[in-house]
């Protein structure tokens, strides 16, 4: 991965975001060298929302297990119970 300063990084946008776009390259962009953001290609961000969506699958899935096991708290209680 390359490393771009953000001042660099403004004078030559185009390029950052073409060697995102059609070379395939992950670009990190940093201020005073520490990491801030990055510009990747969008099938990188289309991958890491697809296993972000199956981990929240998985953590529904969790709970709703949960729920079957245990049973809900009825929303009047959880009131009462906050004094709202």
């Amino acid at each position: 991965m390359t490393k771009v300063s953000t001042v660099k990084a403004r004078g030559q946008f185009s390029d950052v975001v073409n060697r995102a776009a059609y070379g395939k390259e992950r670009v990190i962009l940093t201020r005073r060298r520490k990491e801030l953001a990055a510009v990747v290609p969008i099938e990188d961000l289309k991958l890491l929302e697809e296993l972000e969506n199956r981990v929240d699958l998985d953590d529904a899935r969790a709970a709703l297990g949960e729920v079957k096991k245990k049973g809900t708290i009825p929303w009047e209680k959880i009131k009462a119970d906050l004094g709202l």
